[in-house]
Protein backbone atom coordinates (compact mmCIF):
# COMPACT_ATOMS: atom_id res chain seq x y z
CA UNK A 1 0.00 0.00 0.00
CA UNK A 2 1.64 3.20 -1.20
CA UNK A 3 2.36 5.85 2.16
CA UNK A 4 2.87 2.38 3.77
CA UNK A 5 5.96 2.14 6.86
CA UNK A 6 7.27 -0.39 5.38
CA UNK A 7 7.85 -3.63 7.96
CA UNK A 8 11.16 -3.42 8.46
CA UNK A 9 11.35 0.52 9.48
CA UNK A 10 10.76 3.42 11.69
CA UNK A 11 9.39 6.31 11.14
CA UNK A 12 8.25 9.72 12.80
CA UNK A 13 10.50 13.09 13.36
CA UNK A 14 10.82 13.33 9.66
CA UNK A 15 13.01 10.18 9.56
CA UNK A 16 12.73 7.05 8.27
CA UNK A 17 15.24 4.46 9.19
CA UNK A 18 15.74 0.56 8.08
CA UNK A 19 16.59 -1.91 10.21
CA UNK A 20 19.47 -3.95 8.72
CA UNK A 21 20.91 -7.51 9.38
CA UNK A 22 23.85 -7.62 11.59
CA UNK A 23 25.29 -10.97 13.08
CA UNK A 24 25.31 -11.20 16.80
CA UNK A 25 28.87 -9.42 17.75
CA UNK A 26 30.75 -12.47 19.67
CA UNK A 27 31.48 -12.23 22.97
CA UNK A 28 35.65 -12.66 23.76
CA UNK A 29 36.61 -15.94 23.29
CA UNK A 30 37.81 -18.54 25.84
CA UNK A 31 41.34 -18.32 25.99
CA UNK A 32 44.22 -21.50 27.47
CA UNK A 33 46.34 -19.43 29.57
CA UNK A 34 49.80 -20.21 31.36
CA UNK A 35 49.95 -18.35 34.55
CA UNK A 36 53.55 -17.96 35.88
CA UNK A 37 53.82 -17.49 39.60
CA UNK A 38 57.41 -16.22 41.15
CA UNK A 39 57.86 -15.30 45.02
CA UNK A 40 56.76 -12.52 46.03
CA UNK A 41 53.89 -11.17 48.73
CA UNK A 42 51.68 -10.33 45.78
CA UNK A 43 51.35 -14.25 44.70
CA UNK A 44 48.27 -14.42 46.85
CA UNK A 45 46.70 -11.85 44.42
CA UNK A 46 47.11 -14.65 41.79
CA UNK A 47 44.48 -16.63 43.38
CA UNK A 48 41.61 -14.28 42.31
CA UNK A 49 43.21 -13.76 38.75
CA UNK A 50 42.62 -17.20 38.57
CA UNK A 51 39.36 -17.09 39.22
CA UNK A 52 38.54 -14.62 37.35
CA UNK A 53 39.84 -16.09 33.92
CA UNK A 54 38.26 -19.32 34.74
CA UNK A 55 35.07 -17.08 35.71
CA UNK A 56 35.35 -15.88 32.40
CA UNK A 57 35.76 -19.52 30.92
CA UNK A 58 39.47 -19.61 30.42
CA UNK A 59 41.70 -22.45 30.56
CA UNK A 60 44.33 -21.72 33.14
CA UNK A 61 47.36 -23.64 33.70
CA UNK A 62 49.40 -22.76 36.52
CA UNK A 63 53.47 -22.65 37.03
CA UNK A 64 54.98 -22.22 40.10
CA UNK A 65 59.12 -21.69 41.51
CA UNK A 66 60.15 -22.93 44.24
CA UNK A 67 59.57 -19.43 45.48
CA UNK A 68 56.04 -19.04 44.64
CA UNK A 69 55.64 -21.76 46.96
CA UNK A 70 56.43 -20.22 50.12
CA UNK A 71 54.43 -17.72 49.82
CA UNK A 72 51.16 -20.02 48.12
CA UNK A 73 50.13 -23.38 48.05
CA UNK A 74 49.92 -25.22 44.65
CA UNK A 75 46.15 -26.61 46.47
CA UNK A 76 44.95 -23.06 45.98
CA UNK A 77 45.38 -22.55 42.23
CA UNK A 78 45.09 -26.78 41.68
CA UNK A 79 40.98 -25.96 43.57
CA UNK A 80 40.56 -22.74 41.18
CA UNK A 81 41.85 -23.47 37.99
CA UNK A 82 40.66 -27.44 38.25
CA UNK A 83 43.88 -28.44 36.87
CA UNK A 84 47.20 -29.99 38.45
CA UNK A 85 49.82 -27.07 39.41
CA UNK A 86 53.19 -27.75 38.09
CA UNK A 87 56.60 -26.72 39.81
CA UNK A 88 59.27 -29.24 39.23
CA UNK A 89 61.75 -29.27 35.65
CA UNK A 90 62.47 -33.06 36.23
CA UNK A 91 58.90 -34.31 37.47
CA UNK A 92 56.41 -34.41 34.16
CA UNK A 93 53.33 -35.05 32.85
CA UNK A 94 53.99 -34.88 29.52
CA UNK A 95 57.18 -37.16 29.68
CA UNK A 96 59.77 -34.50 30.78
CA UNK A 97 58.41 -32.02 28.30
CA UNK A 98 56.11 -29.93 30.34
CA UNK A 99 58.85 -26.56 29.43
CA UNK A 100 57.87 -27.35 25.90
CA UNK A 101 54.23 -28.85 25.84
CA UNK A 102 53.27 -26.01 28.29
CA UNK A 103 53.71 -23.51 25.84
CA UNK A 104 52.00 -25.24 22.82
CA UNK A 105 48.58 -23.96 21.63
CA UNK A 106 47.78 -22.04 24.17
CA UNK A 107 47.31 -18.17 24.02
CA UNK A 108 49.67 -16.81 26.28
CA UNK A 109 51.86 -17.00 29.27
CA UNK A 110 51.70 -14.86 31.72
CA UNK A 111 54.24 -14.43 34.90
CA UNK A 112 52.69 -12.89 37.64
CA UNK A 113 54.33 -11.55 40.13
CA UNK A 114 57.21 -11.04 38.38
CA UNK A 115 59.69 -10.51 40.76
CA UNK A 116 63.52 -8.78 40.11
CA UNK A 117 65.13 -11.95 40.32
CA UNK A 118 63.07 -13.44 37.32
CA UNK A 119 62.82 -10.40 35.56
CA UNK A 120 67.00 -10.87 35.76
CA UNK A 121 67.21 -14.05 34.61
CA UNK A 122 64.46 -13.98 31.69
CA UNK A 123 66.72 -10.87 30.53
CA UNK A 124 69.70 -12.91 30.55
CA UNK A 125 68.28 -16.29 28.84
CA UNK A 126 69.05 -17.85 32.27
CA UNK A 127 66.75 -21.10 32.54
CA UNK A 128 67.49 -22.99 35.75
CA UNK A 129 63.93 -24.32 36.37
CA UNK A 130 60.03 -25.26 34.82
CA UNK A 131 59.09 -21.54 34.12
CA UNK A 132 62.25 -19.94 33.15
CA UNK A 133 62.77 -22.36 30.65
CA UNK A 134 59.08 -22.54 29.59
CA UNK A 135 59.79 -19.03 28.78
CA UNK A 136 62.94 -19.48 26.63
CA UNK A 137 60.89 -22.29 24.37
CA UNK A 138 57.58 -21.02 24.31
CA UNK A 139 55.65 -20.44 21.22
CA UNK A 140 53.38 -18.26 22.20
CA UNK A 141 53.37 -14.43 23.36
CA UNK A 142 54.80 -13.28 27.09
CA UNK A 143 53.41 -10.63 28.95
CA UNK A 144 54.77 -9.94 32.67
CA UNK A 145 53.63 -8.10 35.81
CA UNK A 146 56.04 -6.81 38.12
CA UNK A 147 55.98 -6.42 41.59
CA UNK A 148 58.64 -5.58 44.17
CA UNK A 149 59.62 -2.76 46.17
CA UNK A 150 60.04 0.62 45.09
CA UNK A 151 63.75 1.56 45.78
CA UNK A 152 64.36 -2.43 43.72
CA UNK A 153 62.10 -1.46 41.09
CA UNK A 154 63.94 2.37 40.72
CA UNK A 155 67.08 0.39 40.15
CA UNK A 156 69.13 1.38 37.01
CA UNK A 157 69.94 -2.52 37.14
CA UNK A 158 66.15 -3.55 36.60
CA UNK A 159 65.20 -0.37 35.11
CA UNK A 160 67.68 -2.01 32.25
CA UNK A 161 66.34 -5.62 32.48
CA UNK A 162 63.04 -4.35 31.62
CA UNK A 163 64.01 -1.90 28.99
CA UNK A 164 65.81 -4.75 27.55
CA UNK A 165 62.68 -7.24 27.59
CA UNK A 166 60.12 -4.29 25.80
CA UNK A 167 63.14 -4.25 23.34
CA UNK A 168 63.21 -8.27 22.91
CA UNK A 169 59.21 -7.80 21.98
CA UNK A 170 57.75 -8.76 25.87
CA UNK A 171 54.74 -7.04 27.44
CA UNK A 172 55.04 -5.29 30.95
CA UNK A 173 51.84 -5.01 32.67
CA UNK A 174 52.41 -2.30 35.49
CA UNK A 175 53.94 -2.14 37.75
CA UNK A 176 51.41 0.42 40.24
CA UNK A 177 52.19 2.81 42.49
CA UNK A 178 50.75 2.75 45.87
CA UNK A 179 51.31 1.11 49.88
CA UNK A 180 53.92 -1.85 49.23
CA UNK A 181 53.99 -4.58 52.09
CA UNK A 182 57.12 -3.47 53.52
CA UNK A 183 55.00 -0.95 54.55
CA UNK A 184 56.76 1.76 51.86
CA UNK A 185 55.05 3.84 49.15
CA UNK A 186 55.71 4.01 45.79
CA UNK A 187 56.21 2.30 42.26
CA UNK A 188 56.53 -1.28 42.34
CA UNK A 189 53.09 -2.87 43.21
CA UNK A 190 51.84 -5.69 41.05
CA UNK A 191 48.81 -4.37 39.05
CA UNK A 192 45.22 -5.42 40.54
CA UNK A 193 43.89 -8.75 39.45
CA UNK A 194 41.32 -7.25 37.12
CA UNK A 195 43.66 -5.12 35.48
CA UNK A 196 45.46 -7.74 34.39
CA UNK A 197 43.09 -9.44 33.22
CA UNK A 198 42.02 -6.37 30.89
CA UNK A 199 45.43 -6.00 29.84
CA UNK A 200 45.93 -9.53 29.01
CA UNK A 201 43.04 -9.70 27.00
CA UNK A 202 43.56 -6.07 25.64
CA UNK A 203 47.01 -6.97 24.65
CA UNK A 204 45.50 -10.49 22.65
CA UNK A 205 43.27 -8.61 20.82
CA UNK A 206 43.22 -7.69 17.04
CA UNK A 207 44.30 -3.89 16.19
CA UNK A 208 41.67 -2.61 13.65
CA UNK A 209 42.84 1.08 14.76
CA UNK A 210 46.61 0.66 14.89
CA UNK A 211 48.47 4.06 14.09
CA UNK A 212 45.03 6.08 13.80
CA UNK A 213 44.70 9.03 16.57
CA UNK A 214 40.89 8.81 18.04
CA UNK A 215 39.49 11.62 20.01
CA UNK A 216 37.27 10.86 22.73
CA UNK A 217 34.64 13.08 24.76
CA UNK A 218 32.98 11.98 28.08
CA UNK A 219 30.91 12.56 30.81
CA UNK A 220 28.64 15.42 31.54
CA UNK A 221 29.48 19.30 31.35
CA UNK A 222 29.08 21.01 34.63
CA UNK A 223 27.31 24.63 34.06
CA UNK A 224 27.90 26.74 37.04
CA UNK A 225 24.68 29.01 38.11
CA UNK A 226 27.15 30.43 41.50
CA UNK A 227 29.47 28.61 43.42
CA UNK A 228 27.62 25.68 44.53
CA UNK A 229 24.77 24.73 42.11
CA UNK A 230 24.96 24.41 38.70
CA UNK A 231 23.14 22.87 35.46
CA UNK A 232 24.28 19.39 34.40
CA UNK A 233 23.42 16.61 32.24
CA UNK A 234 23.17 13.14 33.92
CA UNK A 235 25.71 10.96 32.52
CA UNK A 236 28.77 8.95 34.70
CA UNK A 237 30.88 8.28 31.99
CA UNK A 238 31.29 5.29 32.00
CA UNK A 239 30.18 4.38 28.01
CA UNK A 240 32.72 7.25 26.99
CA UNK A 241 34.98 5.82 29.09
CA UNK A 242 34.74 2.06 27.74
CA UNK A 243 35.16 3.55 24.50
CA UNK A 244 38.27 5.28 25.44
CA UNK A 245 39.69 1.95 26.69
CA UNK A 246 38.37 -0.13 23.90
CA UNK A 247 39.83 2.36 21.19
CA UNK A 248 42.50 1.90 22.69
CA UNK A 249 42.87 -2.16 22.58
CA UNK A 250 42.02 -1.84 19.50
CA UNK A 251 45.93 -0.23 18.69
CA UNK A 252 44.59 3.34 18.47
CA UNK A 253 46.30 6.46 19.89
CA UNK A 254 43.72 7.77 22.47
CA UNK A 255 42.84 11.39 23.74
CA UNK A 256 40.01 11.53 26.46
CA UNK A 257 38.23 14.77 27.25
CA UNK A 258 36.48 13.90 30.20
CA UNK A 259 33.52 16.38 31.94
CA UNK A 260 33.23 15.49 35.94
CA UNK A 261 32.93 12.00 36.68
CA UNK A 262 33.52 9.55 39.24
CA UNK A 263 35.22 6.49 37.35
CA UNK A 264 38.85 6.35 37.04
CA UNK A 265 40.43 7.38 33.32
CA UNK A 266 41.69 4.11 31.05
CA UNK A 267 45.32 3.38 31.74
CA UNK A 268 47.59 4.15 28.71
CA UNK A 269 45.09 6.97 27.56
CA UNK A 270 45.96 11.03 27.68
CA UNK A 271 42.70 12.66 29.57
CA UNK A 272 41.99 15.97 29.74
CA UNK A 273 39.71 17.12 32.49
CA UNK A 274 37.41 19.87 31.86
CA UNK A 275 33.98 20.98 33.34
CA UNK A 276 32.03 23.46 31.06
CA UNK A 277 30.87 22.75 27.36
CA UNK A 278 33.52 25.62 26.66
CA UNK A 279 35.79 24.35 28.23
CA UNK A 280 34.89 20.58 26.47
CA UNK A 281 34.82 22.52 23.14
CA UNK A 282 38.26 24.21 23.49
CA UNK A 283 40.10 21.04 24.43
CA UNK A 284 38.71 19.41 21.71
CA UNK A 285 39.34 21.99 18.85
CA UNK A 286 42.72 21.79 20.89
CA UNK A 287 43.81 18.26 20.08
CA UNK A 288 41.89 17.70 16.49
CA UNK A 289 44.38 18.32 14.68
CA UNK A 290 45.69 15.34 13.02
CA UNK A 291 42.92 13.18 14.84
CA UNK A 292 41.44 10.60 12.42
CA UNK A 293 38.25 9.27 14.46
CA UNK A 294 36.30 11.81 16.67
CA UNK A 295 33.79 10.17 19.10
CA UNK A 296 31.36 12.10 20.83
CA UNK A 297 30.20 10.69 23.74
CA UNK A 298 29.80 13.16 26.43
CA UNK A 299 26.29 14.51 27.59
CA UNK A 300 27.10 17.95 26.87
CA UNK A 301 24.40 20.06 28.68
CA UNK A 302 22.73 22.39 26.08
CA UNK A 303 22.38 25.46 27.66
CA UNK A 304 23.95 27.66 30.20
CA UNK A 305 22.98 29.85 32.57
CA UNK A 306 23.42 33.69 31.71
CA UNK A 307 24.07 34.41 34.94
CA UNK A 308 26.82 33.45 36.96
CA UNK A 309 26.69 34.54 40.56
CA UNK A 310 29.97 35.08 42.20
CA UNK A 311 28.66 34.34 45.52
CA UNK A 312 25.74 31.54 46.58
CA UNK A 313 22.17 32.43 45.66
CA UNK A 314 20.26 32.84 49.03
CA UNK A 315 16.74 31.03 49.25
CA UNK A 316 14.05 33.71 49.77
CA UNK A 317 10.95 31.35 49.47
CA UNK A 318 10.10 32.98 45.43
CA UNK A 319 10.77 31.67 42.33
CA UNK A 320 14.33 31.38 40.83
CA UNK A 321 14.38 32.92 37.57
CA UNK A 322 17.00 32.07 35.11
CA UNK A 323 17.83 33.12 31.12
CA UNK A 324 19.69 29.80 29.59
CA UNK A 325 21.80 30.29 26.48
CA UNK A 326 23.06 27.29 24.14
CA UNK A 327 25.64 25.93 24.31
CA UNK A 328 28.25 25.19 21.55
CA UNK A 329 27.43 21.89 19.64
CA UNK A 330 30.19 20.58 20.21
CA UNK A 331 29.95 17.36 17.84
CA UNK A 332 28.34 19.69 14.92
CA UNK A 333 31.40 21.58 15.43
CA UNK A 334 34.12 18.87 14.55
CA UNK A 335 31.65 17.16 12.04
CA UNK A 336 31.51 20.75 10.07
CA UNK A 337 35.08 21.19 9.49
CA UNK A 338 36.46 21.59 5.99
CA UNK A 339 38.23 18.48 6.20
CA UNK A 340 36.69 16.92 9.27
CA UNK A 341 37.97 13.02 10.58
CA UNK A 342 35.37 10.47 10.74
CA UNK A 343 32.79 11.40 13.05
CA UNK A 344 30.17 9.41 15.51
CA UNK A 345 27.74 10.88 17.79
CA UNK A 346 25.33 9.54 20.18
CA UNK A 347 22.30 10.23 21.51
CA UNK A 348 20.24 9.43 24.46
CA UNK A 349 16.44 9.43 24.01
CA UNK A 350 13.46 8.92 26.12
CA UNK A 351 10.69 8.38 23.37
CA UNK A 352 10.66 7.41 19.15
CA UNK A 353 14.70 6.57 19.77
CA UNK A 354 15.42 5.20 16.46
CA UNK A 355 13.67 8.23 14.87
CA UNK A 356 15.32 10.70 16.43
CA UNK A 357 18.53 9.65 16.77
CA UNK A 358 18.14 8.99 12.71
CA UNK A 359 16.92 12.83 12.16
CA UNK A 360 19.94 13.68 14.33
CA UNK A 361 23.02 11.58 12.52
CA UNK A 362 21.37 13.24 9.14
CA UNK A 363 21.37 16.88 10.67
CA UNK A 364 24.91 17.08 11.86
CA UNK A 365 25.91 14.31 8.87
CA UNK A 366 27.15 11.79 10.39
CA UNK A 367 28.47 8.33 9.03
CA UNK A 368 27.66 6.79 12.31
CA UNK A 369 25.59 7.67 15.19
CA UNK A 370 25.10 5.10 18.13
CA UNK A 371 21.52 5.70 20.26
CA UNK A 372 20.51 4.25 23.47
CA UNK A 373 17.69 4.69 25.65
CA UNK A 374 17.73 7.62 27.93
CA UNK A 375 16.45 5.33 31.00
CA UNK A 376 19.64 3.28 31.09
CA UNK A 377 22.08 6.30 32.11
CA UNK A 378 24.53 5.77 34.76
CA UNK A 379 23.43 2.25 34.75
CA UNK A 380 26.42 -0.51 34.21
CA UNK A 381 24.65 -2.19 30.90
CA UNK A 382 23.48 -0.76 27.42
CA UNK A 383 21.42 -1.96 25.22
CA UNK A 384 22.73 0.18 21.86
CA UNK A 385 21.70 0.85 18.56
CA UNK A 386 24.25 1.93 15.87
CA UNK A 387 22.57 4.15 13.08
CA UNK A 388 24.87 4.10 9.83
CA UNK A 389 24.10 4.58 6.19
CA UNK A 390 23.01 0.95 5.69
CA UNK A 391 20.12 1.27 8.74
CA UNK A 392 20.29 0.47 12.17
CA UNK A 393 22.44 -2.37 14.00
CA UNK A 394 21.25 -3.36 17.08
CA UNK A 395 23.35 -4.87 19.60
CA UNK A 396 22.18 -7.27 22.28
CA UNK A 397 22.23 -5.99 26.05
CA UNK A 398 25.60 -6.25 27.73
CA UNK A 399 27.48 -4.25 30.16
CA UNK A 400 29.42 -0.93 28.63
CA UNK A 401 33.19 -2.52 28.35
CA UNK A 402 31.85 -5.23 26.24
CA UNK A 403 29.16 -2.93 24.33
CA UNK A 404 32.21 -0.30 23.57
CA UNK A 405 34.48 -2.93 22.32
CA UNK A 406 31.30 -3.96 19.80
CA UNK A 407 30.80 -0.12 19.02
CA UNK A 408 34.58 0.24 18.44
CA UNK A 409 34.91 -2.62 16.29
CA UNK A 410 32.15 -1.40 13.61
CA UNK A 411 33.69 2.15 13.97
CA UNK A 412 36.91 0.48 12.71
CA UNK A 413 35.21 -1.56 9.95
CA UNK A 414 33.39 1.42 8.74
CA UNK A 415 36.39 3.69 8.73
CA UNK A 416 38.48 0.94 6.93
CA UNK A 417 36.11 0.65 4.77
CA UNK A 418 35.92 4.26 3.35
CA UNK A 419 39.93 4.24 3.61
CA UNK A 420 40.05 1.25 1.30
CA UNK A 421 40.59 2.51 -2.40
Amino acid sequence: MSGETPRNSVSGCGARVTLAAMPTPALPPSRHLVLGVTGGIAAYKCAELVRLWVRQGHTVDVVMTAAAKAFVGPATFQALSGRPVRDDLWRSETGGMDHIALSRGVDALIVAPASADFIGKLTHGLADDLLSTLCLARDCPLLIAPAMNRQMWENPATRRNVAQLRADGIAVLGPASGEQACGEVGEGRMLEPAEIVWRVESHLLPKPLAGRRVLITSGPTLEPIDPVRALVNRSSGRMGHAIAAAARDAGATVTLVSGPVAVPAPGDVQTIRVETAAEMLDAVEAQIAGTDIFIGVAAVADYRSEMQAPHKLKRDGGPLKLDLLPNPDILATVAGRANPPFCVGFAAESQDLLAHAEAKRRRKGLPLLVANDASAIGSEASRLHLLDDTGVHSLPPADKAVSGRWVVDHIAHLFNQGETP
